[in-house]
């Protein structure tokens, strides 16, 4: 098979966007303020689990990748999450949500809550950034894309129908959004870019449809979890 145009090969990245976690049920009724406060709990301590490793998803890409000029971009993404300091960073954020929904810092940071399902999944997806080559493992993250939008839509939604939340418990998602669509707009590039071969796309689009199992596969298992109450 001959190599996707650019444009081709765009679109069916894009086209994997029904597949986002956006449209899961449980984000749904998120959505629409059907959630109670224990389900929100438990969706936040189990989500923290992935956010707290996204530093070491991105720190794998980094030494797998031969190239500095990508190695020097993708830096910022451990520093964003980390932070440059102690107590800032992503990573601080989503715990302030956490502590916003009614969790102790302690009982979020010790694991306790986070479901086999979403532990699986999330290491999942650690391990294919850490034995992928490069290339596949940052087109994983083109969920990126589909990102931006959802976000807004979620401080609006969390604001509207949780009255304990307030806007700078939402600090997360308020400080992401523009840097998610940044980041999506610079992943794209590089996987464009780099996938040069019609073996690379097509293991590209493999890569983020992996990803969007992953982000799916997640919510099934919080909300089987959140149904123990």
């Amino acid at each position: 098979m001959s190599v996707m145009s650019s444009s081709e090969f765009i679109a069916a990245l894009r086209g994997l966007s029904h597949r986002y976690w956006g449209t899961h049920p449980f984000h749904v009724r998120m959505h629409e303020g059907d959630l109670s406060e224990y389900e929100l709990k438990i969706w936040a301590a189990n989500r923290w689990y992935y956010q707290c490793v996204l530093p070491q998803k991105d720190a794998a890409i980094i030494s797998n990748c031969p190239l500095p000029e990508i190695r020097r971009e993708w830096l910022d993404r451990i520093v964003y999450h980390d932070g440059a300091r102690a107590g800032d960073g992503g990573i601080e954020r989503w715990l302030r949500l956490c502590t916003a929904v009614g969790l102790d810092r302690e009982e979020v940071l010790d694991q306790r809550h986070v479901a086999p399902g979403v532990r699986f999944a999330v290491d999942a997806y650690v391990t294919f950034a850490r034995t992928k080559p490069w290339l596949e493992a940052v087109a994983s993250g083109l969920t990126e894309m589909f990102a931006g939008h959802l976000m807004q839509r979620r401080v609006a939604d969390m604001l509207a129908n949780y009255s304990w939340i307030a806007p700078e418990d939402l600090a997360y998602f308020t400080n992401r959004i523009d840097k998610v669509s940044g980041e999506g707009k610079g992943t794209l590039d590089i996987v464009v870019r780099h996938a040069v071969t019609r073996e690379q796309q097509e293991k590209a689009i493999a890569a983020l449809s992996f990803k969007t199992d992953v982000l799916w596969s997640m919510l099934d298992a919080i909300e089987r979890a959140a149904a123990k109450e």
